[in-house]
C-alpha cells in the first residue's frame, strides 16, 4: 500500500493520495485525521448500492447520500445537490467522472473538504478541473477549490468495472498525456508524468482485459490514471479536450467513449506539427502515431466509430462549428474543413493515415 502526496507548482495544493487494496476502508480514519465529521456520500444512480455500503461503513460519521450524478455535470443535478449538501462538512465521492464533476461542482460553490474513490481510470480527481454544463453548453473552469484533498485508489474498487468501459475509460486518460506531451506549456517533469502514464496503460490494460481481476494490473492501471490526471492539472490541453466537450455537451456522447474514439483522430491531426514531442508515442505504440494508438484501440475492443454512439452524420457540420468557434492554442492551426474531415473519419470509424 502506498500514500503520498502530490504537489508540483507553487500554487498548486497538496494533494493526498492512497493506492492499495482495501484502501477505501480508511475513509473513517481520512475524516478523522481531517477534524471531519459528517460526510455526505455522492455516487450516480446506477452506483447507488455501493454508496448506501460507505453510509452504513460510516456509521455516525455519515450525514447523507445524493445518488443522482450524471454525465457532464449539468447545473440543475448540481442545485439540488447543494440543498441535500446542508449541514455536511465534506463530500465522499465515489465513481467516476460524473459523480467526481459533481463533488467538484459542490466544492466550487461551499468549499467543502473531498475524499474521493475513484471507479473508473478518466483522472478527474488528479485536476483542480471542471466542466459543467448549461443550456446545451458544456464549459470548463480551473479553481483550487474544485481539486480533491483526499484520493484513494482502491483497486478492488474497479476490479468489477465491464472490460468496455474499463477500455474507454483508460483511453480517456491516455489522451490527456498524449494532448500534454504537446502543450504550449509543457515542461520536462510533465513530459515524465504524460510518458509514465501512456506506458503503465499501454503495459496495463492488455493484462486488465486478459484477466479483469488481476489486481496487481488494476492498481498500476489506476497508478498509470493517476499520472494522467495529474499531467492534467499542470499543463493546458488543446484540440482533442475542445472536441470532446463540444460533441459532449451538445449532443450528449458519452464521455469515456467519445474520448477512446477521437484520441487517434487528433492525435493524427496535430502530428505533423509536433513530430518531436509524439515521437515517443509512435515508438511505444508502433508505426505512426494515429495508426499505432487505433490500432491500440481496436486491439482492445474498443469503440471507434462516433455513428455508433448514436451521433448523426448531419450533425458534423453543427459539430465543426463548435470546434472553431472559440480560438484555443493548438500546435496545427484550427482550421474548420480539416476539422470536419477529422470529424467525418472520426463518425466512419476509418483507421487515420
Amino acid at each position: 500500500m502506498r500514500t503520498f502526496h502530490a504537489g508540483f507548482e507553487a500554487d498548486h495544493l497538496p494533494v493526498r493520495v492512497r493506492l492499495g487494496a482495501g484502501i477505501r476502508h480508511e475513509i473513517g480514519a481520512e475524516m478523522t485525521a481531517l477534524g471531519l465529521s459528517h460526510a455526505l456520500v455522492l455516487t450516480t444512480p446506477n452506483q447507488a448500492a455501493q454508496g448506501e455500503e460507505l453510509l452504513a461503513a460510516l456509521g455516525p460519521l455519515a450525514h447523507g447520500q445524493f445518488s443522482k450524478a450524471a454525465m457532464h455535470t449539468p447545473i440543475e443535478i448540481t442545485e439540488a445537490a447543494l440543498a441535500a449538501a446542508c449541514g455536511a462538512d465534506c463530500l465522499v465521492a465515489i465513481g467516476g467522472g460524473s459523480t467526481i464533476g459533481l463533488a467538484k461542482a459542490i466544492a466550487l460553490n461551499t468549499d467543502l473538504p473531498q475524499i474521493v474513490l475513484p471507479t473508473t481510470y478518466a483522472g478527474s480527481e488528479a485536476t483542480p478541473v471542471l466542466g459543467q454544463t448549461a443550456n446545451g453548453a458544456k464549459e470548463t473552469l480551473r479553481s483550487p477549490k474544485v481539486q480533491p484533498e483526499v484520493i484513494l485508489y482502491d483497486p478492488e474498487l474497479v476490479a468489477t468495472l465491464p472490460i468496455g468501459l474499463t477500455v474507454t475509460s483508460g483511453l480517456n486518460a491516455m489522451a490527456h498525456a498524449v494532448e500534454a506531451l504537446y502543450a504550449r506549456d509543457r515542461n520536462p517533469l510533465s513530459d515524465e508524468l504524460a510518458l509514465g502514464g501512456l506506458r503503465a496503460f499501454k503495459e496495463g490494460l492488455p493484462r486488465v482485459v486478459a484477466d479483469p481481476g488481476d489486481l496487481p494490473a488494476r492498481e498500476a492501471t489506476q497508478f498509470g490514471a493517476w499520472l494522467c490526471g495529474t499531467v492534467l492539472a499542470q499543463v493546458g490541453m488543446a484540440l482533442h479536450h475542445k472536441l470532446c466537450h463540444a460533441l459532449g455537451g451538445s449532443f450528449a456522447l458519452p464521455h469515456a467513449e467519445t474520448h477512446a474514439i477521437l484520441l487517434p483522430h487528433s492525435a493524427a491531426y496535430n502530428a505533423e506539427a509536433a513530430v518531436g514531442p509524439l515521437a515517443p508515442v509512435a515508438e511505444l505504440f508502433g508505426g505512426s502515431v494515429g495508426g499505432g494508438l487505433y490500432d491500440f484501440s481496436v486491439a482492445l475492443g474498443a469503440p471507434v466509430a462516433l455513428r455508433d454512439l448514436g451521433l448523426a452524420e448531419g450533425d458534423l457540420d453543427r459539430a465543426a462549428d463548435l470546434a472553431v468557434s472559440n480560438p484555443y492554442w493548438n500546435p496545427r492551426p484550427i482550421e474548420r474543413d480539416a476539422i470536419r474531415a477529422l470529424l467525418q473519419h472520426a463518425w466512419e470509424g476509418a483507421r487515420p493515415q
